[in-house]
């Protein structure tokens, strides 16, 4: 499976450090306080996509950056070169090995999605029951199931180290999970408006709404 098929799934999964007044806050109240607390953040991530017949796992690398409500940037350097770009608007994913685009509108993009939760508006009891998901390899998880059945996917969880949030993994329903680690995130950073605009390179085919 082209790697490059789950991007979507997982664009703009975004990440930040929490400072919280309380130390040992539940990870449920940390995910809250980010959502709330944090408007922009870039990362870089090391994304690890497992099936569940027991192939060899497909590993991606790059860097992300968000600006809420609706607009990010990710950009995978590894095993290729793969651009997806939220302006606020619309979705654009640029393949640059098929100098291809596709694009569509950034609401039926978004949805009750891992963007919606993070980098989307502050309704998370809108879209996903939440529960505490407990701790394991010293990372504390928040369990969401998205109330739509147009997510995209089954089961998402997000994983804190101390106030950090650090991990992600997304379970789509032929059991294929996929896991996403942040390193080096940045909270509430000033990001340059033209990191959320996309122009469809020349020559390339355009697909979409």
């Amino acid at each position: 499976m082209h790697t490059g098929k789950s991007l979507c799934l997982c664009v703009s999964v975004v990440s930040g450090v929490l400072f919280s007044t309380v130390a040992q806050a539940a990870a449920l109240d940390k995910l809250k306080a980010f959502v709330e607390g944090t408007k922009s953040g870039r990362a870089d991530f090391i994304q690890t996509v497992a099936s569940k017949s027991g192939r060899k796992p497909q590993n991606a690398a790059g860097s992300m950056m968000f600006s809420r409500p609706g607009k990010f940037r990710w950009t995978y350097d590894k095993p290729y070169y793969q651009l997806i770009v939220g302006d606020g608007e619309r979705l654009w994913v640029y393949d640059r090995d098929l100098n291809q685009v596709s694009t569509k509108k950034l609401a039926a993009a978004l949805g009750s999605s891992p963007a919606a939760l993070l980098a989307g508006d502050n309704a998370l009891e809108k879209n996903f029951d939440l529960k505490e998901g407990g701790a394991s390899d010293g990372i504390e998880w928040v369990d969401a199931q998205p109330k739509s059945q147009d997510a995209g996917f089954q089961f998402l969880r997000i994983g804190f180290v101390g106030d950090t949030l650090r991990a992600m993994e997304l379970t789509d329903s032929f059991g294929q999970v996929t896991t996403i680690a942040f390193e080096n995130f940045e909270r509430n950073p000033q990001l340059p408006a033209a990191q959320f605009r996309f122009t469809p390179p020349k020559g390339a085919d355009v697909l979409g709404e």
